[in-house]
């Protein structure tokens, strides 16, 4: 647990010994948004909601607006309810959990459930005003390509008193080639499906988590990928949430394919 910063008062013998030491609150941290997307491959208007949070993230950067694709509900299956590929058994209690009813659906901060894309852009931009209480930081320390292993580090910082709730940590992955019902009714065949929530490193809920204000603490988690993932398209997603919605979030490449990207960890 790292102290509190101080400032030493020196080149006056009278001060107090008590007033020699000042405290310095942490600087204001940087808010990031998450988006828990409810999709499925039949689901029509889906593409059109994607194309939205594109949007979004090409304005504001895929490290503030964090989205997770859950391939979920009844149009993420065949119209004899087998599961397609991007399903998940973990997508599927969520999307029960939050009562998603019509999709596409967002999941703004854990606070907002919206299903009218033409309001999504309102909701990110009103979210990403709100204050954050902690600092949160998130980079890949390793990946063994033999067991398949990859190594996680979360890092996070007290900004603003303390922040309890529970610590989540989820892994994606981006540019899956499949098909998807379009708009106008057709089957695009090598659609690229981007985001797609494949795993929640610590279950389902998370860990208990609590900061303190100018607290430091840094984090490890080790995970194994699934045959059929492609490390080189994954993302790592750490959040804290509690009662009152998602506090922050953070993101990162499992591998640094080129030149190492700068992490999720406001400045």
């Amino acid at each position: 647990m790292a102290l509190p910063a101080l400032l030493t008062l020196s080149g006056c013998d009278e001060v107090d010994e008590a007033d020699r030491l000042v405290y310095v609150k942490p600087a204001a941290a940087g808010r990031c948004i998450l988006v828990e997307d409810y999709t499925g491959q039949r689901c029509v208007n889906c593409p059109t909601g994607n194309d939205q949070l594109h949007a979004l993230q090409v304005q504001y950067g895929a490290d503030t607006v964090v989205v997770v694709g859950f391939h979920s509900g009844p149009l993420a299956k065949s119209p004899r309810y087998v599961p397609y590929a991007l399903w998940t058994q973990d997508g599927e209690d969520y999307y029960t959990r939050w009562k998603v009813e019509n999709q596409p659906c967002i999941y703004v901060d854990r606070q907002v459930l919206n299903e009218t894309t033409t309001a999504w852009v309102t909701l990110v931009r009103e979210a990403l005003l709100k204050p954050a209480t902690l600092r949160l930081g998130i980079t890949a320390a390793g990946y063994d390509p033999v067991s398949r292993e990859t190594t996680l580090k979360v890092t996070a910082l007290g900004t603003e008193g303390t922040t309890s709730g529970n610590v989540q940590l989820w892994l994606t992955e981006s540019k899956i080639i499949d098909f998807q019902y379009m708009p106008d009714g057709s089957v695009k065949r090598d659609y690229e499906h981007n985001h797609v929530y494949r795993k929640a490193v610590n279950g389902l809920d998370g860990d208990p988590f609590s900061i303190g204000e100018a607290e430091e603490q840094t984090l490890e988690f080790t995970c194994t990928l699934d045959e059929g993932w492609v490390p080189e398209n994954m993302h790592a997603v750490a959040f804290v949430y509690n009662n009152d919605g998602v506090q922050q979030v953070a993101t990162c490449p499992l591998i640094y394919t080129e030149e190492p990207e700068q992490t999720s960890e406001d400045e």
